[in-house]
């Protein structure tokens, strides 16, 4: 039986088994493949599965799985990662180019030294704070930013956002004791948010650097959150007002990214992309 191609890349340990669609073809219930390949037991290990297929109206366009099966909308390590293979794989010379996403046409540019690319700068496109958008209960038209609200049945203050997919930033002391895995959960699948969301537990570490844990939509905690970092750094923005610097450095367990708002109000995110392994799955091993 004919085994099938995939690759394992990370950004900041946030890892992904992407299957190229240009060159290959997909799996027939890619959810399902995404659960599977995403047990780190029984399948290959990752937060999730990424499709690499050509785009309708961009050069190219990303499918993103979570570790569930869900699709997400988005997801900046994964995009970094993609912008990373394509170029190296040939499909693309142009150091910029766009990918279509849920969450809308993306703008990666890769920085190449000898021929690989070391690291990827993503135009993330504007965030968005009303309600309507992130979307969160209330007022379509309101915002939450730092707002004492009740979800996940605990009292907390929080700013949310939307980075083409929610989240939910809370201010901590101590990252290190950060109920992620408890209050991250259960504020995921609190009805305030209807589409689930992603919380991010930040602290402020000085005027231009962040330190962040990450509960994720769909994989649990993760070693970082492209998208999650972003909206960390506009947390501090929206609460602080133009005063806020314009770039911020995110440490994440994984490692660090830099985050810059633009001056169209666009968000810039920009880190490393690392390619782990070829591998050949046989697609036995995904009908567990």
């Amino acid at each position: 039986m004919a085994k099938v191609a995939f690759v394992k890349m990370q950004g900041l340990g946030n890892d992904y088994v992407f299957v190229d669609g240009i060159a290959n073809p997909l799996p027939a219930d890619l959810p399902a493949a995404s659960r599977r390949l995403s047990d780190r037991h029984f399948g290959v290990g990752g937060d999730g599965l990424i499709a690499i297929l050509p785009g309708e109206s961009a050069r190219f366009r990303m499918r993103m799985f979570n570790a569930d099966g869900s699709e997400g909308e988005m997801c900046g390590n994964g995009l970094r990662a993609f912008a990373k293979y394509v170029f190296e794989s040939g499909y693309v010379r142009d150091e910029e180019f766009e990918v279509e996403t849920l969450a809308g046409t993306m703008r990666p540019r890769v920085l190449v030294e000898r021929g690989r690319v070391e690291r990827v700068r993503v135009d993330m496109g504007s965030p968005r704070l009303e309600r309507g958008s992130i979307p969160m209960a209330g007022d379509p038209s309101g915002t939450c930013i730092d707002e004492s609200i009740r979800i996940g049945g605990a009292d907390v203050r929080a700013t949310c956002v939307s980075m083409g997919n929610p989240h939910c930033v809370i201010f901590v002391d101590d990252v290190a004791t950060a109920p992620v895995t408890t209050l991250g959960a259960a504020i995921e699948r609190d009805p305030t948010f209807p589409r689930r969301v992603n919380v991010s537990f930040v602290a402020v570490r000085s005027r231009r650097e962040l330190e962040m844990r990450v509960w994720e939509r769909g994989s649990g905690e993760t070693l970082a959150c492209g998208t999650g970092a972003c909206a960390a750094a506009l947390a501090v923005r929206a609460w602080a007002g133009p005063q806020a610097p314009d770039v911020w450095l995110v440490d994440v367990p994984g490692g660090t990214v830099r985050v810059a708002t633009l001056p169209d109000g666009h968000v810039e995110l920009a880190g490393p992309a690392v390619l782990v392994a070829d591998l050949d799955v046989d697609p036995a091993a995904l009908r567990r």
